[in-house]
């Protein structure tokens, strides 16, 4: 089952857009299941939100997706086909 490819989608929403460095760092190690992104940062305050359209194994969006959900100030929800691709 982990070696089935899903296609989703991965929101991250930063509280302070200090954790930006260490976030686009991450998402290019995981550029290969990274299909699109989206940026969006508000003007009013620090925070910004990020959307990320990802097509890989289980294991592999999983591991992206707790390395992002372990940084300070950065919250991560994924959602994931039920088909595998």
């Amino acid at each position: 089952m982990s070696n089935e490819i899903r296609l989703g989608f991965i929101g991250i929403v930063l509280d302070d857009r200090g954790a930006a460095d260490e976030i686009n760092h991450i998402i290019g190690e995981y550029s290969a299941v990274v299909k699109a992104r989206i940026g969006v940062p508000d003007n009013r305050s620090a925070s910004a939100v990020i959307g990320l359209i990802v097509e890989g194994e289980n294991l592999t969006i999983g591991s992206l997706t707790a390395k992002l959900g372990n940084l300070k100030g950065v919250q991560v929800k994924s959602a994931l086909s039920k088909k595998k691709v």
